[in-house]
């Protein structure tokens, strides 16, 4: 009989599962060495933690691992219902509850390795999480993807630590209801932009209006493998400050506020960065909620043991 100690919890409405005991042993080597072999040696762990029947679409997995560099508190491999993630923004933040949930750390600010590189999290008195991404960039500027049924839509494909189309002019509402279409659309939006030359996309940022006062902004946001994300997205919002910087939309220091299609919301900002031309140092504050720690069973004898794939 395996097992698998996981802790859950909930950023913004999108559920993280860390695994904290019982994992596969990647070695020493760098995460993204390690992330490789992740998914080429050990891809039947990732579905047993993910993938029916223990899990589901809309989870994504931290595998937490020992960094390399000795500052940091930890390393971790991001992972979902389809294959292995560079990086995970509202995933990081349930990351650091988790640990203060352990008791492994305290208040203050922590260093992450990541496949995508190293990351900080503040930890606030109160609970709250400000996460310092990766540097982030837009890639390409009013890109112009042919989508069925659309007779013109305009995006940009920017990096917040995966890669991402942001669109604006898609001419949809944004209700939570209206969730079914969003997906249906974003997915022709994802192989319009593939066609168009973009193959590493795989997440879809449908940007619209706010419904809160507080908002400046609501997004409906694609993952790959086809689940929504429920929390306003840790990357897909450092793409979209990456993009409004590149516009002079935004001012370094200056607060935007991200709500997502359940109504959470994100406040972030960011800085210039100042070794790589062109490029932005995101940061965002969330909050992260433990919903639960148990321990997977997988029985060696059931044909379903270590789970199965996405239905889509």
């Amino acid at each position: 009989m395996k097992s698998i100690r996981i802790i859950d919890s909930h950023t913004g409405g999108e559920p993280t599962r860390v695994v904290i005991e019982g994992g596969p042993d990647l070695g020493q080597g760098s995460m993204m060495e390690r992330r490789e072999r992740f998914a080429s040696e050990c891809d039947h762990y990732r579905s047993a933690v993910i993938n029916e029947p223990r899990g589901s679409e809309m989870l994504v997995g931290a595998l937490l691992c020992e960094p390399r560099n000795q500052e940091c508190t930890a390393g971790v491999i991001f992972f979902n219902n389809v294959g292995m993630l560079g990086m995970c923004g509202h995933g990081t933040i349930g990351l650091i509850v988790t640990l203060a949930h352990l008791n492994r750390i305290r208040p203050g600010i922590h260093r992450l390795e990541t496949p995508v590189g190293e990351v900080e999290a503040k930890l606030g008195e109160a609970g709250s999480v400000t996460l310092s991404n990766v540097s982030s960039f837009r890639q390409a500027k009013n890109i112009q993807p042919r989508v069925p049924g659309f007779k013109k839509i305009h995006g940009d494909v920017a990096w917040g630590g995966n890669w991402f189309f942001l669109c604006g002019d898609h001419e949809l509402e944004l209700p939570l209801e209206n969730q079914p279409e969003l997906t249906r659309v974003a997915e022709l939006i994802r192989d319009s932009v593939h066609q168009a030359g973009f193959p590493e996309v795989d997440h879809v940022e449908l940007i619209g209006k706010a419904v809160s006062s507080e908002a400046d902004a609501r997004n409906f946001v694609l993952c790959p493998g086809g689940a929504f994300d429920r929390s306003p997205c840790g990357t897909g919002t450092s793409a979209k400050l990456a993009c409004l910087a590149a516009e002079g939309g935004l001012k370094p220091g200056q607060r935007w506020v991200q709500e997502s299609i359940t109504g959470s919301m994100f406040t972030a900002w960011y800085e210039i960065d100042p070794e790589q031309k062109g490029c932005v140092l995101p940061s965002l504050t969330g909050t992260a909620f433990i919903t639960g720690e148990t321990t997977l069973l997988i029985d060696e004898k059931d044909p379903l043991g270590w789970g199965f794939g996405t239905l889509h």
